[in-house]
């Protein structure tokens, strides 16, 4: 196994609510144990860390981000819409936007799964469906609740990889395959740095990336899950983490 500081670091953005009426931050243990499985070194990011001094004085430690899933959903108005959204976190938004921008100046390796694909959307100046259930010419994205988590993270649909892109070269040979859909939001738009990687059947944005970036990719889906059962999600994590260990060693140079 080797010494595990001698992996890279990876900062994951923790989310933000009230458990026993106290303001609660938490991560998921699928984030984490994918992160490790793949060889990196998981260390949560509390909100606290957008302010300007701290993040300044955290980024040289981190080798890579990973923006997690969420039940919580993106402030409308940071993509110039009107009205609220009932679970917002913007403590999150806060981070993550940041982290992101950061991120592409530095050219640190950024993961951004379901609601951090939708920030890394937001970030480059897309925009997002609110509510893909209210459109008719789409798919029913969402999961069902009443269901057992295998079945809620059971594939649901297929997404088709564009060629000559970083998901057509981490997946080689596979143009299309399965994913699990738990998600009421995605894009609409997309900002002019972004490429598109995978489209559902129904012509929704599964995957995204940055165009001129070593790695920053985003997939609307859930391969965290479970991930050392599933070659394509292992490859996806190995993918970033491969990448997260070479930003480490240009660090050292």
């Amino acid at each position: 196994m080797g010494n595990i500081f001698n992996r890279p670091i990876v900062g994951v953005v923790m989310c933000r609510y009230r458990l026993n009426q106290h303001l609660t931050q938490t991560l998921q243990e699928k984030y984490l144990n994918a992160v490790l499985a793949a060889g990196g070194l998981p260390i949560a990011l509390p909100h606290a860390l957008a302010e300007p001094e701290m993040l300044a004085e955290l980024l040289p430690h981190l080798d890579g981000i990973l923006l997690p899933g969420s039940p919580s959903n993106v402030q409308p108005h940071l993509y110039g819409e009107n009205g609220d959204e009932p679970d917002a976190d913007p403590g999150r938004d806060e981070l993550s936007l940041a982290l992101i921008g950061q991120a592409l100046s530095r050219r640190i390796p950024l993961f951004a799964i379901c609601r951090g694909m939708q920030e890394l959307v937001v970030a480059t100046q897309g925009t997002l469906h609110r509510r893909l259930y209210e459109q008719p010419e789409l798919l029913e994205h969402r999961e069902d609740h009443d269901l057992p988590l295998e079945q809620q993270y059971a594939p649901a649909h297929e997404v088709t990889v564009q060629d000559g892109g970083l998901l057509a070269q981490l997946l080689p040979d596979c143009h299309r395959f399965w994913v699990n859909s738990l998600h009421g939001q995605g894009a609409k738009t997309l900002g002019p740095s972004v490429r598109v990687e995978a489209y559902a059947a129904d012509g929704l944005v599964e995957a995204l990336s940055i165009r001129d970036q070593p790695f920053a990719l985003g997939v609307q889906w859930h391969p965290e899950w479970n991930s050392d059962e599933y070659a394509l999600s292992r490859l996806l994590f190995e993918g970033f983490i491969n990448a997260c260990q070479h930003y480490q060693k240009e660090k050292r140079l």
